[in-house]
């Protein structure tokens, strides 16, 4: 054997090594994630809506009684609140709420509008006063079971809901208590995401 086999053999065997570090994380990586189906944990506070729905403003009214348009829920996200039934100090105290958490997203807030869906039931002056933010439509026109769309949430009522900038009904929230999840699982989605 002369001197540049040898070296050659041991040259084969360096590179092997250093492409192995690289190759075999890799691997395992791909593995683990297929196979065993293990997925990241992500901690998201709010249910994901899987697959997601689209939502549109098709059928839907403003107030003084025109439509709605049909990209209402397009360009930004939305953080939805269907309503059934009349509107009262509940619903108002639940829009503050969402107002608050709408502006502790600090410089990214113009990125989202609040919207209250209802069926009829609630008087929109009483929730738009000042508020440029708050879209309020109707269904009462709308084709039946518009509301309907919307799952219920995790306490079995309509609870609260982030839309994207596509339309997308991607999560949801229980009415109750959900201000803190709610407001950082929308810090996460804006963080990441260009849209809207």
């Amino acid at each position: 054997m002369s001197p540049s086999d040898d070296a050659r053999r041991r040259g084969r065997r360096q590179f092997l090594l250093v492409a192995s570090l690289f190759v075999v994380p890799l691997l395992t990586a791909v593995a683990l994630y297929h196979s065993l189906d293990w997925r990241p944990v992500v901690n998201a506070r709010g249910t994901l809506i899987d697959p997601p729905l689209t939502v549109d403003g098709a059928g839907l009214t403003l107030a003084d009684g025109e439509q709605a348009p049909a990209d209402a829920f397009r360009g930004r996200w939305s953080v939805v609140r269907p309503v059934a039934g009349g509107c009262g100090e509940r619903e108002r105290a639940l829009l503050e709420e969402l107002a608050r958490v709408r502006l502790a997203l600090d410089k990214d807030a113009s990125r989202v509008q609040r919207v209250l869906v209802h069926d009829g039931g609630c008087r929109a002056a009483d929730f738009e006063s000042g508020a440029t933010d708050l879209k309020v439509y109707s269904t009462a026109s709308a084709r039946e079971g518009w509301l309907a769309r919307f799952p219920p949430a995790v306490d079995g009522a309509p609870g609260i809901y982030i839309v994207d900038p596509h339309g997308n009904l991607m999560m949801s929230y229980p009415a109750a208590g959900s201000a803190r999840g709610l407001l950082s699982d929308l810090e996460r989605l804006l963080r990441l995401s260009s849209i809207g």
